[in-house]
């Protein structure tokens, strides 16, 4: 699946300013991303959301592939070793509720990789896997955004859910392939 994302050089850091890293597993006969459910607080404009672990570029990132990795090890505890191959640029996407744009990185997960776990519990509060069937599921769901309260599309699973920036990220990452 991840094939089609040739593995790259590092892209230059000024074309984002932020990084998020879809970390994939084969489960059975299906795909299960990590994602997570981010803590709320008053200053993060994705307070509580689900999404995928990433944040913000650091200067002493040496590019936005690098912040993803940083960001999946401050966040849920794994790290460049976890992985099965160094992660994949897939798309710059753009995060309407932080209004600026991120990399969409995606790696599958390495067959000998620990546990993830919340490493940091002031940005994440859950974390758990979902299978790529769940997006073919579509609900409407009221979402504070931009331009107020709005019904939009989501995903709901086990609780959570998933619309949004990172829904239309794990769309395109799967894209032809949720059924």
């Amino acid at each position: 699946m991840l094939a089609r994302y040739p593995v790259r050089a590092p892209l230059p850091s000024n074309i984002a300013r932020a990084a998020v890293l879809a970390v994939v597993r084969d489960r059975d006969d299906d795909a299960e991303v990590l994602l997570i459910q981010r803590t709320e607080r008053p200053a993060d404009p994705a307070s509580g959301q689900v999404g995928l672990p990433g944040g913000g570029y650091d200067p002493s990132d040496t590019g936005l592939e690098t912040t993803a990795v940083r960001e999946l090890k401050e966040e849920v505890g794994l790290d460049a070793d976890d992985l099965a191959t160094p992660p994949r640029f897939v798309r710059i996407g753009w995060a309407f509720s932080s209004r600026f744009p991120v990399a969409i990185f995606a790696a599958p997960l390495s067959g000998s990789a620990k546990a993830p776990r919340i490493a940091s519990p002031e940005e994440v509060a859950e974390i758990f896997w979902m299978p790529r069937s769940a997006l073919a599921r579509v609900d409407r769901v009221p979402r504070q955004t931009t331009a107020g309260v709005r019904d939009v599309d989501a995903t709901l699973y086990e609780g959570h859910v998933l619309w949004g920036f990172t829904r239309k990220a794990l769309l395109d990452l799967f894209e032809g392939q949720v059924t």
